[in-house]
């Protein structure tokens, strides 16, 4: 009696009703296509302060979103951003003004820095959406340029950017955001340099 209880001990020890744990993979924005050489900075030596956009609870977190059909959301399952995408593409439009835009500087909201130009936005999609069997990389944002201080705007303009992925792979799906993401940099960057009224 005893040698069978230890044998069942022993087969219980190796079995476990919890089921394993996923694997979590975690992506990044990819890196940022960069204009090569140093922009002309402006005479009237403008700093630029870019804040996170805001977004809705669902963009707003770490999944990948995906809209499989027409209307319904949802997200890739075992893949997350390193950090919520407000915060990645308010980083990759950093990384792109001060590489392109003649400006004096470019800062995030991080730092607390006196600014004469802000620039804020809604970040209304960022995400793959499926269109006949094909999925596309989504980027909407409505953005607004700020005058520093006094918070008054100077102008407002909406940028939608769209690519189409490789293939239906969550790799493919981040490329093309990625790519998604640059483009709408560097149409962001000529619109804050072509914008009359700035300090």
């Amino acid at each position: 009696m005893k040698m069978l209880g230890l044998l069942l001990l022993g087969l219980l020890a190796g079995c476990s009703i919890l089921p394993e744990a996923q694997e979590l993979r975690v992506y990044q924005l990819p890196g940022a296509s960069l204009a090569t050489g140093s922009p002309v900075a402006r005479a009237d030596g403008v700093v630029l302060r870019v804040n996170r956009p805001q977004a809705s609870p669902l963009l707003d977190s770490t999944r990948i979103v995906v809209m499989p059909d027409a209307d319904r959301l949802s997200a890739y399952q075992g893949v997350r951003w390193s950090d919520r995408p407000p915060v990645l593409l308010r980083d990759r439009l950093v990384e792109h003004l001060r590489h392109s835009a003649r400006l004096k500087a470019v800062v995030s909201d991080d730092l607390p820095a006196q600014a004469s130009l802000e620039l804020a936005g809604e970040l209304q999609a960022f995400q793959i959406e499926y269109r006949d069997g094909q999925p596309w990389a989504v980027i909407r944002l409505q953005a607004t340029a700020l005058r520093g201080g006094n918070r008054e705007v100077l102008a407002s303009r909406a940028f939608a950017v769209e690519r189409e992925t490789q293939d239906a792979s969550v790799e493919a799906a981040v490329a093309a955001l990625g790519q998604a993401s640059d483009e709408l940099a560097r149409e962001l960057s000529v619109w804050l340099d072509e914008m009359p009224g700035t300090p």
